[in-house]
């Protein structure tokens, strides 16, 4: 089961990754949200995590994106993953990443950038809308995919196999 959630982890990377590389809408880019939501309630918070991270790292590194790459997800993914965890509810997957991402790694993104490297920014909230309809668009669409594969009975299969 572990091996299934790492090849599963690795797969939802590579595809944040693309997805969020090659097809944007105008000052948004949602499918790491997407995805966030999507490997949260499949594999779990820390898996999310993984996912999230694994995806920001190749964003910086293969596409010069800044450090807020890492920290506008990995928080997002986490709470998406622990608010799925203790509700069951899928619609709750989506608040946490919104929270996580939307809200708490728009501050920290402002801490880090601004102390981290000298950027002199507004406000602790300057990321907020600049994070927010991403983060919204995405977690939305991957809350539709979850249910259309619940639906299906997909959603029930992909669970068990991952265990």
């Amino acid at each position: 089961m572990k091996l299934r959630k790492i090849c599963f982890t690795a797969f939802m990377s590579c595809l944040s990754f693309i997805l969020s590389t090659f097809v944007s809408f105008p000052f948004v880019v949602p499918f790491q949200h997407f995805c966030n939501v999507i490997c949260a309630v499949l594999a779990g918070p820390f898996y999310a995590f993984l996912s999230a991270l694994l995806t920001g790292i190749m964003r910086m590194l293969l596409t010069g994106r800044p450090v807020t790459a890492i920290i506008g997800a990995v928080i997002g993914a986490f709470l998406a993953g622990v608010f799925y965890l203790l509700s069951d509810k899928m619609f709750l997957a989506v608040v946490g990443e919104v929270i996580g991402t939307g809200i708490l790694s728009a501050i920290v993104s402002y801490y880090v950038m601004c102390y981290g490297f000298g950027i002199a920014l507004d406000s602790p909230f300057y990321y907020i809308p600049l994070f927010m309809p991403a983060c919204i668009v995405g977690s939305v669409l991957g809350y539709l995919v979850l249910l259309t594969m619940k639906r299906s009975g997909t959603l029930v299969r992909l669970q068990k196999m991952l265990g």
